[in-house]
């Protein structure tokens, strides 16, 4: 059905100006009909059934009801709210208060004593099932039908009924389709202003992403509004809740966790003690918050709240009231009563005062009708969308038609529409609100599938906005990458921006990451200091050194882990360890190490933590171990990779998933240090093997994983004596068959043949090169051995290696891709482009990116 033309005011107030009352479904349209009275009118004219019946402005009877029963039943405060919902709802939906108790689903003792206190409390519903209206006044009904059982009990035998709507179609504006809520909320300002915000209103989901927006926008930009943050959504009111929270979490409790009230308290937490232990932090604010939780259970609610005022220098007698009103202003501040507390302000909407000014912001959920000439529908979503209540005492499909008629008005309330919409979000379509494709004839699934009006992002045209100044100075040219800054960059350009400007906290993970480094490292340096130490002093030491990020509960697991940590080390150190130092030069004395800040003894090895930087190639790092001129090792505390993870994590074409540059970039830099030689590189997963040192058969060769570089091509490697003495090395066909065939006559079928450069399986068989290698070692060998068999596992093998090592056309092209990275990152650095979300590989690896909340969705 199309969506009907609504009535104007103007033309519901001439078809009832002749009658002593009228009855409407909601407050707004009421007041409209009021604002056009053109006659001296004794009494009430337009009013809502509810208002009627209580003769003043309708109240939430539901909180009113609950705060009510809290003081007089021992019930479970959650039990008296769905108690007092459903009775309420039952009420509303029947007429009747005690039908709830014909539903034996619903009925238990707290619904039972609600019923009895409702009895006698003045609610609004109760004055309703008392108030009929006087028979001898002509009263007519404005869209009766969206009046519910209890609202129609006011109305007397006789009464006209209005449509609030005509026989026509409402020819709808066009959608205005934007790429982000922020450019929503964009386009808004660009026409509202504080001069014209009184003939201004925004309908939107109360509790959705607009409703922030819009009120920070609105704030920011000096505009006036009202219908926006309630009693729970006052700064010092949410800081104080969440400050009692933080009072029950334990000692886990960190100083990001406290963060927000640190900050409504105007504390500075520095950045890098977010992630440590309010135990373990220093400083006067993080001091007063300690002192607060340690005595609050000493506390009264009322006295807790009065300690957070005074240092918060705030006044807070709204809040004070409603804890007297609750009950619990003189109780003893415990976990329970919290929870309560931030159950009620989570539920229950509190009355604030509010000055009427400004722009009109309406919930789409609460409103049908807004009066103002020029009003402003935001999202128009799913989130606009009721939840119908799913109880039998609900006629379902009147209630959807109910939704449906308030819909309906409330998408041509005022003089003119205006539809601002997301199409998509994230990359997936933004369904329009349900109640859309019951109205409207045509298919769609999307705004853009309606009659719709595309925005591309454009400078905002206010003039609260960030303005670009040049300043004059040139952007400083980035010479060189690390692997962890270009495996951050691949992932996500913007992600890595936000990581260079903005501080990150220091991190459990770090922290002991780097004791374990700076213990190998000393390790070599000082093997005889070690041996002398007490290893329990310095698992001790250790423990005081990043205890800020754990519990006390956990200290057990980590002394352990540590100690077997430093042990593998030891032992991998004590058989696998340089010999020599004398390849290399001295060291360049970089960085800090706390075990030689521990045991006062410097650390002077050319052999550890070596520096690199080569500004030709592009690349940066510290090798942690240089075992052998032709061997460099990576001490890591993760889960152990496989060799053919370790390469495919280095794919340029599209990189992978998760990039990780690390065994390719230093392998291209010690290239350049052995040139022609063939290297390695080792990494040590040190804690892999905990599980069998607890049991006392830990192997160290299952915590290393090793790449090789080889400095020829894959097709030179083919044809060389290595790649032919694995193949003997491999599955009996191959190994019978190559013996057979013998490496003069392998080397020249392999110098004929160029290996694609497929590495799936099933294609490598399907090859022209597997026929044709087939074929050549098939007439080459013996009817003794089975030659197709053999080579197809030759293949295989082959491909393998190739999948577990590195050749010389990977780390050129390597080169190149930093040469690439390096231009792009500099030219977004000089501000010719934005640096954009998605990676090379598309749409970055969220659980590798370190800004997830600054990384908007559809922000491309």
């Amino acid at each position: 059905m199309p969506i009907r033309r609504a009535k104007p005011a103007e033309s519901l107030y001439a078809e009832v100006a002749d009658y002593d009352l009228v009855v409407t479904p909601d407050a707004a349209l009421a007041s409209a009909i009021n604002r056009r009275l053109d006659r001296p009118h004794f009494g009430t004219f337009a009013t809502t059934p509810r208002r009627l019946a209580a003769g003043r402005r309708e109240q939430a009877e539901d909180r009113r009801a609950f705060l009510e029963l809290v003081t007089e039943t021992d019930h479970d405060w959650k039990a008296v709210a769905y108690a007092v919902g459903n009775v309420l709802q039952c009420w509303e939906h029947t007429g009747r208060l005690g039908a709830i108790l014909e539903y034996d689903a619903y009925v238990d003792d707290a619904t039972r004593e609600v019923v009895e206190v409702m009895r006698s409390l003045r609610t609004t519903s109760k004055r309703l099932s008392e108030y009929t209206v006087d028979g001898d006044r002509s009263v007519a009904v404005v869209g009766h039908d969206q009046l519910t059982e209890l609202e129609r009990s006011v109305l007397p035998e006789e009464f006209d009924r209005v449509d609030p709507f005509t026989d026509e179609a409402f020819d709808y504006p066009p959608f205005h389709v934007f790429e982000s809520a922020t450019d929503v909320v964009a386009a808004l300002l660009d026409t509202v202003s504080a001069r014209n915000a009184e003939h201004v209103a925004v309908v939107l989901d109360g509790g959705g992403k607009y409703s922030s927006l819009v009120e920070s926008a609105f704030e920011a930009a000096d505009v006036p509004f009202y219908g926006g943050p309630g009693f729970a959504d006052d700064p010092h009111h949410r800081a104080f809740v969440r400050l009692l929270r933080l009072c029950f979490r334990g000692s886990e409790t960190t100083v990001g966790d406290a963060a927000p009230v640190l900050s409504q308290l105007g504390i500075d937490a520095p950045i890098a003690d977010r992630e440590r232990r309010l135990e373990a932090v220093d400083g006067p604010g993080v001091a007063w918050l300690r002192a607060f939780r340690d005595g609050v259970e000493d506390r009264t609610f009322a006295e807790a709240l009065d300690a957070y005022a005074s240092e918060a220098d705030a006044e807070l007698t709204r809040f004070d009231e409603e804890l007297e009103r609750l009950g619990l202003a003189d109780d003893p501040v415990t976990d329970g009563a919290v929870d309560r507390l931030a159950y009620y302000l989570q539920t229950y909407e509190v009355p604030v005062d509010r000055d009427n000014e400004g722009v009109l912001l309406a919930d789409a959920k609460s409103s049908a009708y807004v009066d103002r000439p020029v009003v402003f529908h935001l999202g128009m979503g799913e989130e606009w969308t009721h939840s119908a209540p799913q109880r039998p005492w609900v006629d379902a499909e009147a209630q959807f038609d109910r939704y449906v008629g308030s819909f309906q008005r409330l998408l041509q309330s005022g003089d003119r529409q205006y539809y601002l919409v997301q199409d998509a979000a994230g990359g997936e379509p933004i369904t329009p609100c349900l109640y859309l494709g019951d109205l409207l004839d045509e298919e769609f699934e999307r705004f853009s599938d309606l009659d719709s009006v595309e925005h591309r992002r454009r400078p905002r045209s206010t003039g609260a906005r960030f303005e670009r100044e040049s300043t004059g100075v040139d952007a400083e040219t980035v010479e060189t990458v690390s692997q962890s800054t270009l495996n951050s960059y691949v992932n996500s350009p913007r992600d890595y921006c936000f990581g260079r400007l903005l501080e990150t906290p220091d991190r459990e993970r770090f922290v002991e990451g780097t004791l374990f480094h700076d213990f190998a490292e000393f390790y070599v340096n000082h093997p005889d200091v070690v041996a002398a130490a007490d290893a329990d002093d310095l698992v001790d030491a250790m423990i005081a050194e990043a205890e800020a990020f754990f519990s006390a509960a956990d200290e057990p697991l980590r002394r352990r882990t540590y100690r077997i940590g430093l042990d593998l080390i030891t032992e991998y150190l004590d058989e696998e360890g340089p010999a020599s130092d004398d390849f290399l030069t001295p060291a360049s004395g970089w960085g800090t190490n706390f075990f030689a800040d521990y045991f006062d003894e410097p650390i002077d090895s050319p052999l550890t933590e070596r520096w690199f930087e080569d500004d030709a190639l592009g690349v940066k790092g510290k090798i942690d171990l240089v075992r052998s001129p032709t061997d460099l090792l990576d001490y890591k505390s993760g889960r152990k990779k496989r060799q053919t993870q370790v390469v495919k994590s280095a794919a340029l074409d599209p990189p992978a998933d998760a990039p990780d540059f690390q065994a390719a970039l230093y392998l291209t830099y010690y290239r350049t240090v052995r040139p022609d030689e063939r290297l390695e590189f080792t990494f040590f997963h040190f804690l892999e093997p905990m599980a069998d040192a607890v049991a006392g058969d830990a192997d160290l060769d299952d915590a290393l994983t090793t790449v090789t570089y080889h400095p020829n091509s894959f097709d030179e490697y083919v044809g060389s004596r290595e790649a032919y003495e694995t193949l003997l090395d491999g599955y009996n066909d191959c190994r019978e068959t190559f013996e057979d065939l013998g490496y003069a006559a392998y080397r020249e079928i392999a110098a004929s043949l160029t290996f694609p450069e497929t590495t799936d399986r099933d294609d490598l068989r399907a090859s022209e090169f597997a026929a044709e290698f087939t074929a050549a070692v098939d007439a080459a060998t013996s009817a003794e051995v089975d030659a197709e068999k053999g080579a197809d596992q030759a293949v295989r093998e082959l491909n393998g290696v190739r999948k577990r090592a590195l050749f010389r056309e990977d780390l050129d092209a390597f080169e190149s891709f930093v040469d690439e990275r390096l231009d792009e990152l500099n030219a977004r650095r000089a501000g010719e482009e934005r640096f954009p979300v998605d990676g090379l590989a598309g749409e970055p690896n969220y659980r590798r990116v370190d800004n997830r909340d600054l990384l908007l969705e559809g922000d491309r």
